[in-house]
């Protein structure tokens, strides 16, 4: 019971479409008309710039975190990555906006997060620094995926392994169209850094 329960809540709150409600109620623009259409962090920096791009991209982590953390609050006896997971498939899928939501990213690092901060860390550097080499956002967060993986094998967190595992599946799936671009050399890249 308490698994169905904590699972509906985390869904629910990787469903809020922080990049709708940035754009719509921020920016009197739906973020999902512009750009790549996606409601992610990476397309609100796109369309609506650096300042909204950070809230949304903190809204989305702070989301994954949440939902790992509720059950700890309340003393619930569910294993909290495996809760985490349902918020990270609201993100993608998110009731409130249609079942068209973001790409993984930022929902899965803040699941990361609230169970292992260390190895959530590893991943921020790691995707800087393809980020810094690569200028393509969506090669770096599927590189820091698979760093993750290769991190948790080396701890030895087999349970994180697999989470990970699960969740750089999910963003490598969710940018199909990316890869294609990618290995097209039509992929946008960053100019910032």
């Amino acid at each position: 019971m308490e698994y169905a329960l904590f699972a509906i809540i985390a869904y629910l709150l990787g469903s809020i479409p922080s990049g709708l409600i940035i754009g719509k109620y921020g920016y009197d623009t739906d973020i999902r008309e512009h750009g790549s259409g996606n409601l992610g962090g990476t397309n609100t920096f796109r369309v609506l710039g650096i300042k909204a791009g950070l809230i949304v991209t903190s809204a989305d982590i702070l989301k994954g975190t949440l939902a790992t953390a509720l059950p700890l609050l309340f003393g619930a006896e569910v294993i909290t990555l495996i809760i985490g997971i349902f918020a990270v498939i609201g993100h993608m899928y998110p009731i409130f906006a249609g079942f068209k939501g973001g790409k993984a990213v930022a929902t899965s690092g803040g699941v990361i997060l609230g169970v292992n901060p260390i190895i959530f860390f590893i991943l921020l550097a790691t995707f800087f620094l393809a980020l810094y080499i690569s200028k393509y956002v969506s090669l770096s967060s599927m590189i820091s995926g698979v760093v993750g993986i290769v991190a948790t094998l080396i701890v030895r967190d087999f349970g994180l392994t697999i989470v990970i595992t699960l969740f750089t599946l999910f963003v490598i799936y969710r940018h199909r169209s990316n890869i294609k671009r990618i290995m097209n050399k039509t992929e946008p890249k960053i100019t910032w850094m």
